[in-house]
């Protein structure tokens, strides 16, 4: 039996086939919250939570006195989905993009681990050998999200295949469930904040004189079975977006 859509789910979907239909088309104001409270649509929190995963997913963009517009197709994104809503996005529906959304620059290493950090996270030596995936989100021909997936060597013995750079058959957590029988779990996330790097800068398409420091947001979910660590997700965020959490599934 598939799970429930939540309230606010079904409210963002709505909007999202009429903004897809031309009942509002870019640049068009989206109704006022109230109003749709008004309507019965739910609560104020739960239409709040639906605009919320409209503008995260592209559709839209929100800012304080001027409501809720369509996006026209050169209006940057000013917010994007953190990882744990992009996992739940993906196994509600099956799509691993919200919608106007890419990755590209996909790329798969088997390299030493020089990030103590990262080490400590996934439990094992520093320098010791470990699996990175990397892409970026782009939505509208603008990258968004830098997606970096550093993988226990564990995972290589029974998923040899994620060192394919392209998007396996299937999720691969689903695969290694199916393979080992252990569950797999997702740490709180954790958020920070610290300066880019010049790598990252130029990934984002982002040019500034070198002396000048770029602040960027940076989530990071670890995942589990119960032999230990198993993922380090972390997500560098474009400057200036902010992350949204769309809430449970």
């Amino acid at each position: 039996m598939p799970p429930k859509v939540p309230k606010w789910r079904q409210i963002a979907d709505e909007l999202g086939r009429q903004i897809a239909d031309g009942v509002y088309p870019p640049g068009a104001q989206l109704p006022h919250i109230k109003a749709l409270v008004a309507e019965g649509k739910g609560s104020v929190a739960t239409v709040h939570k639906a605009y919320q995963a409209l503008e995260s997913e592209g559709l839209v963009t929100s800012s304080r006195g001027h409501g809720t517009k369509v996006r026209r197709p050169d209006d940057a994104p000013k917010a994007a989905v953190t990882g744990a809503a992009r996992l739940r996005r993906l196994h509600r529906t099956g799509h691993p993009y919200a919608p106007r959304e890419e990755a590209v620059n996909r790329r798969t290493s088997l390299r030493s681990c020089a990030d103590a950090a990262v080490a400590a996270a996934l439990g094992i030596e520093l320098y010791d050998e470990i699996v990175l995936r990397a892409r970026t989100f782009v939505s509208d021909g603008r990258p968004t999200i830098l997606a970096l997936n550093f993988i226990h060597p564990r995972v290589l013995a029974v998923l040899p295949e994620i060192m394919d750079p392209g998007p396996t058959p299937r999720f691969r957590h689903e695969m290694y469930t199916e393979r080992t029988g252990r569950t797999i779990t997702a740490d709180p996330e954790r958020r920070s904040a610290r300066l880019a790097s010049s790598n990252e800068l130029a990934e984002f398409g982002i040019t500034v004189p070198p002396d000048v420091a770029v602040p960027v947001l940076v989530l990071r979910t670890l995942f589990r079975d119960d032999e230990g660590p198993l993922e380090l997700w972390e997500d560098i965020y474009r400057p200036g977006m902010e992350q949204v959490d769309q809430g449970p599934s």
